[in-house]
């Protein structure tokens, strides 16, 4: 597939996503109102998708990761192919929502969408490390990340206005056409056919689906529900146990064996749910502590998608100047500062730098980690990289909401989990000693890396 039409496909496949969950938040009090639903039948919205796609994502990644058919002459599979699936199953399950006639309904194709999404989400990542040689990756990494950002700051206004206007239902059929489109253009594609040995564990796959839909259930539902922490706990025990004695482990050793592709992972953990930590709790400070009502509330935070956008491009030009090590402990630093300077300050013109600083540093970390992640894991394990980066996105974010909650719940006031959190992001920035430096990387035949940071192929 030529790789411009790659990007694309790799940027629109993330915006949809994105774009989904961002005016879904805006339209749950309007679909509550309109389909007679309580406040736990709207919550599950959002945590049935959250549990379906976190926990398929690795296992969908590995799937992207086979070719070929156990039979020879069979359909291989492939990233593009997962893609195409993913995208179509995303788009009609929106379209579905768009005329539900109950909330359940709507729970059910949320959950739908969660399934396919997790298709669709390691996809964009694995179809860019297959059609870009590793020194060439920054940049469409970057480009993906700053049409996330886009995503993130026209998401709520986009979805305010819909709302406002046609309703709710129109919120869903945004992406419906784009899905399609490239849904079906997608499996046209046809991936060469391989002879690989590999083969899909299955019971791996099954018993870390259980191990993170227990995790996720339980944090989106502390403190109530410690039985699913305890079973995540147990499953995830048996995963480990069963990884060490499979010949063909679900987790590659050249995947998780990395130590910098473990760190950059601990550092989009951190980095995400700091930041939706400090967003939830930042709300209740602006509106609740300072007094702002929503709109100038949404216009004071505006400053951290524009330089959310503003830094993808820039820690592009920084991982190639100064390596990946430098650029993520500067820019964890920024968001710690951000969140710091945000619990601090009621002037207005403070709280837009603190939002500023926010959005640099997140972006410029999930530019460069993503890069780390997918870069050094090799090509025919870039789809499990892509799960376990989706992954990082999006137990991350849960967890950041779940700690903001429970601090909230004290009575302290939003100055108390927002200081955690950035010592959260602070504690992600000691991370960064694990990553690559700045390194002048030989490149064989075949356009991979052969510098010392590269995680070799598994044999």
């Amino acid at each position: 597939m030529n790789p411009r039409l790659t990007l694309a496909s790799s940027v629109v496949g993330a915006v949809i996503v994105a774009l989904d969950g961002t005016v879904l938040t805006v339209a749950q009090p309007s679909l509550q109102r309109d389909l007679g639903a309580s406040f736990a039948q709207v919550q599950w919205t959002s945590t049935g998708y959250l549990i379906a796609v976190a926990s398929l994502l690795v296992f969908a990644g590995r799937l992207g990761d086979l070719p070929h058919s156990p039979k020879r002459g069979g359909t291989p599979i492939g990233h593009h192919r997962l893609f195409g699936i993913g995208m179509l199953g995303f788009g009609a399950a929106s379209a579905g929502i768009a005329f539900a006639p109950g909330v359940g309904w709507v729970i059910g194709l949320r959950v739908v969408q969660g399934v396919f999404g997790a298709l669709l989400q390691p996809a964009t990542l694995g179809m860019l490390r297959t059609a870009f040689p590793p020194d060439r990756l920054r940049t469409p990494i970057a480009v993906r990340t700053a049409a996330i950002g886009v995503s993130a700051a026209v998401g709520p206004l986009l979805g305010g206005a819909l709302v406002a206007g046609p309703g709710w239902r129109v919120v869903f059929l945004l992406n419906v056409v784009p899905a399609l489109v490239l849904g079906s253009l997608a499996l046209t594609v046809r991936p060469p056919r391989t002879a690989s040995p590999a083969r899909l564990d299955v019971p791996g796959a099954l018993m870390l689906a259980l191990t993170l839909a227990c995790l996720v259930h339980a944090l989106v539902a502390l403190p109530g529900w410690v039985w699913t922490a305890s079973t995540a706990a147990v499953t995830g025990a048996a995963f480990v146990r069963h990884e060490r004695r499979t010949a063909s482990p679900l987790l590659p050793p050249s995947v998780i064996g990395s130590t910098a592709v473990g760190s950059a992972l601990g550092m989009l953990v951190a980095a995400s749910a700091a930041l939706s930590g400090a967003l939830f709790a930042g709300t209740f400070l602006l509106q609740d502590t300072l007094g702002l009502d929503p709109f100038r509330s949404a216009l004071v935070s505006l400053p951290l998608a524009a330089l959310m956008v503003a830094a993808a491009p820039t820690c592009a030009v920084l991982l190639r100047r100064v390596g990946a090590r430098r650029t993520t402990a500067v820019a964890m630093t920024l968001l710690a500062l951000g969140i710091l300077v945000l619990s601090r300050t009621p002037a207005i013109w403070l709280l837009c730098t603190a939002f500023a600083l926010v959005g640099a540093g997140f972006g410029t970390v999930m530019v460069a980690a993503t890069h780390v992640v997918v870069r050094e894991a090799a090509v025919e394990s870039a789809g499990v990289a892509g799960g376990l980066q989706q992954t990082a996105m999006n137990v991350g974010p849960v967890l950041g909401v779940a700690v903001a909650t429970a601090l909230l719940g004290t009575g302290a006031g939003p100055g108390l989990p927002l200081g955690v959190l950035a010592a959260l992001a602070l504690a992600g920035a000691a991370l960064g000693r694990a990553l690559p430096g700045l390194q002048k990387a030989a490149m064989n035949d075949h356009g991979d890396s052969k510098d010392r940071t590269r995680v070799p192929a598994q044999r």
